[in-house]
């Protein structure tokens, strides 16, 4: 037999169903709706969380492709174009460089419109950057080519922070790290595909119509891909679910609008000192994987000539194994949440693997390279969704976004510095001392790391409100006891 019952938390009515055995004792209540904004348990799951969290991995996929693509064949993109290989470099680098300015102004953005908005921003200037590149299938247009990949860098800025803050957004307490790790994972197998896809599409031929015509059909191919993921967004993403799913998110929704100010948020993340230790820290990890893997082909073609194809199966490797890095941090994260323990931990790896890579690349033996890749992917690469959601914890209640924003905006400012000067010096003296490079700035994150306090303010306002549920919403027995509450997840 179901019922319904009324609970008051303030002005708060919660809508509950009982069910009765035949000795007249309820079994449990399930939290089935709220209507009053003013509750802390109106909460709830829907499915669609998975549709939106697939859509934004797939644009983020489709940005984070272009990245790489040039720096991956970066020798036949030279004689293409007939440019320098720094200007190609720069074809990565300019993902870093547009991120620097812009990410105020779109965190700002998100924080006024939201997450659909900023939705079809990323997308609808991805795919205008896809097609200007299209267009730029001429060695005499390199221009074209550095406007094309402007574009999609510029879309990034919409992107690059957006994986916790659609977590938060649209997933529970115990699902919003693994959520958050799967939406970095899109933009990781863009990377990873970025890293594959080049060299066989676009093979190092001597006739520069034939090579024309591999560039182009590649940019095609992006373009249409860019073109459908657009429309999509337009008709399916959702800005967030009408009844929140999490007690954080309950609060974040009450919180009074003074407090949500921007420029006010930015002050106090400043003024939080763990928070200004991860973001340092994170910005020397993520900023070594931008210039391991933007510098990637290069090293790889120095101690090994003509493995361009193999060069891409090796950024392959470091990238899929970041992926199951990041997928297994996440989960563990939902699971324990240790996530200081967790971020050490794998930062320390990532430095293991970095020392360990440097010095076995040139040892003449690719399958060496290839295992090494995969041990520095799986920590380096894995590490992005626990800087993430160590932030949000750090931080609760500022924006996932503006806390994921500055940690990226310091990731590529230590990116462009790493890449440009680890490339200056594999050009004066070796690879290896390139990598010692990069080693030593890991070795500094550690020690950064390890300092960190690790105060989780978003567990302690989800426990928090947890116990105010229990308190205020206990339904009691013929015999006294109280009984438990069950979030219904749809």
């Amino acid at each position: 037999m179901c019922e319904k019952s009324d609970n008051h938390f303030g002005k708060g009515v919660l809508q509950t169903e009982q069910t009765k055995h035949t000795d007249g004792n309820f079994d449990h209540v399930e939290i089935s709706e709220c209507r009053d904004t003013n509750s802390v348990s109106n909460t709830r799951l829907y499915r669609r969380r998975w549709l939106i969290l697939f859509l934004f991995s797939s644009y983020s996929l489709c940005n984070a492709f272009q990245w790489i693509q040039y720096g991956i064949i970066n020798n036949i993109f030279m004689k293409f174009y007939n440019v320098s290989s720094f200007a190609i470099d720069w074809l990565s680098m300019i993902y870093m460089l547009t991120y620097i300015p812009f990410i105020f102004p779109v965190a700002w953005l998100l924080e006024r419109k939201g997450l659909r908005v900023i939705a079809l921003f990323a997308a609808s200037i991805n795919c205008v950057g896809t097609w200007i590149k299209v267009a730029s299938v001429q060695p005499s247009l390199f221009w074209v080519t550095m406007l094309g990949q402007f574009a999609c860098s510029f879309a990034q800025v919409f992107i690059l922070g957006m994986p916790s803050q659609v977590a938060s957004v649209w997933f529970g307490s115990d699902q919003v790290s693994t959520a958050c790790a799967i939406g970095v994972f899109g933009n990781q197998l863009g990377i990873a595909i970025g890293f594959l896809i080049p060299p066989i599409l676009v093979p190092n031929v001597d006739d520069m119509n034939e090579l024309a015509q591999h560039i182009s059909i590649m940019f095609y191919i992006t373009a249409a891909v860019a073109t459908l993921i657009f429309l999509l967004v337009v008709f399916v993403f959702q800005e967030k679910p009408e009844i929140p799913p999490s007690l954080a998110q309950v609060a974040l929704r009450h919180m009074p609008t003074t407090q949500n100010s921007y420029l006010a948020s930015i002050v106090r993340l400043f003024c939080n000192k763990p928070f200004i230790l991860l973001l340092i820290s994170y910005g020397l990890n993520v900023g070594c994987f931008y210039a391991v893997s933007t510098l990637l082909n290069r090293m790889i073609i120095e101690h090994y000539p003509g493995e361009e194809v193999n060069a891409g199966r090796i950024g392959l490797t470091l990238v899929i194994a970041g992926v199951v890095g990041s997928l297994i941090c996440g989960i563990w994260l939902d699971k324990t949440k240790t996530y200081k323990q967790t971020t050490l931990s794998v930062y320390l790896l990532s430095f293991v693997g970095m020392v360990i890579y440097a010095f076995t690349l040139n040892l003449g033996h690719l399958w060496v390279v290839f295992l090494t890749s995969g041990v520095l992917g799986f920590f380096m690469t894995g590490y992005l969704p626990l800087g993430f959601e160590f932030a949000v914890e750090l931080t609760y209640p500022e924006s996932e976004g503006t806390s994921s924003g500055l940690l990226n905006c310091s990731a590529q400012m230590f990116g462009i510095a790493f890449t440009i000067i680890q490339g200056k010096i594999i050009d004066h003296f070796s690879t290896l001392a390139g990598n010692i490079f990069l080693c030593v700035f890991l070795f500094i994150g550690s020690i950064m790391t390890a300092l960190i306090k690790s105060d989780l303010r978003r567990q302690k306002a989800n426990s928090q409100s947890q116990t105010e549920v229990i308190a205020d919403s206990s339904v009691y027995s013929q015999d006294g006891k109280s009984l438990p509450v069950k979030e219904v997840k749809m």
